[in-house]
C-alpha cells in the first residue's frame, strides 16, 4: 500500500512538474514574442520615418533646383511651403530680389535628384545629403549649362510634416 501510494504521488508530482515546466516555457515564449513584435514595430516605424525624411528632402532639393522665371511665384512658393525657420525667413526675404534677377535673365533651372541619403535622424530632426544636377538656361547661356549640386539639408518635423530648416552647399 505504501509503495502504491508513493508511486501515485510520484506520478502526480511528475505531472505537476511537467505542467510547471510547460507553463514557464509558455510564459517565456509569450514574453519573447512580445519583445520581438515590439522590435519589429519599432523597426517598421523607423523605416517609415526614414522614407518620409528622404521623400521630403528630395522634394525640397528638387524645388530648390527647379525654378522658372515664367512661374517663379509658384516655384518660390513651393520652396517656401517645404521650408521652416531661418531657411524660410532667408529665402522669403530674398524672393523679391531673386524674382527680378530670374526674370531679367530669363532663367530656367530644371533640377534632377540623383541620390539622397540620411546622415543622421531621430524622431524630430534629420540631416540628409542630396546629390542633384540641373540644366540651367538663361540669356547668357541659351543652349543651357549643367550644374551639379551637393546639398546638406537639415529637416525638422513640424505638425506631422518634414520641413527643411537649413540648406548648405557642400563639397
Amino acid at each position: 500500500m505504501t509503495r502504491v501510494l508513493l508511486t501515485h504521488v510520484a506520478r502526480l508530482l511528475s505531472r505537476r512538474g511537467t505542467v510547471a515546466v510547460l507553463a514557464v516555457l509558455t510564459a517565456v515564449l509569450t514574453a519573447g514574442s512580445g519583445w520581438l513584435g515590439a522590435r519589429l514595430y519599432e523597426r517598421h516605424e523607423e523605416d517609415r520615418r526614414h522614407q518620409d525624411i528622404l521623400a521630403a528632402a528630395r522634394q525640397s532639393a528638387l524645388n530648390f533646383t527647379s525654378l522658372d522665371y515664367r512661374h517663379y511665384d509658384r516655384d518660390s512658393k513651393n520652396v517656401l511651403n517645404g521650408a521652416t525657420g531661418d531657411f524660410k525667413k532667408q529665402f522669403a526675404a530674398q524672393t523679391t530680389q531673386l524674382t527680378k534677377i530670374v526674370a531679367d535673365n530669363k532663367s530656367v533651372s530644371e533640377g534632377q535628384i540623383l541620390d539622397a541619403g540620411i546622415a543622421r535622424a531621430d524622431e524630430r530632426t534629420a540631416r540628409v545629403l542630396v546629390v542633384a544636377d540641373s540644366k540651367v538656361t538663361n540669356v547668357a547661356a541659351p543652349q543651357g549649362t549643367s550644374r551639379n549640386y551637393r546639398l546638406q539639408l537639415d529637416l525638422v518635423l513640424e505638425d506631422g510634416q518634414w520641413l527643411t530648416s537649413d540648406v548648405e552647399f557642400v563639397g
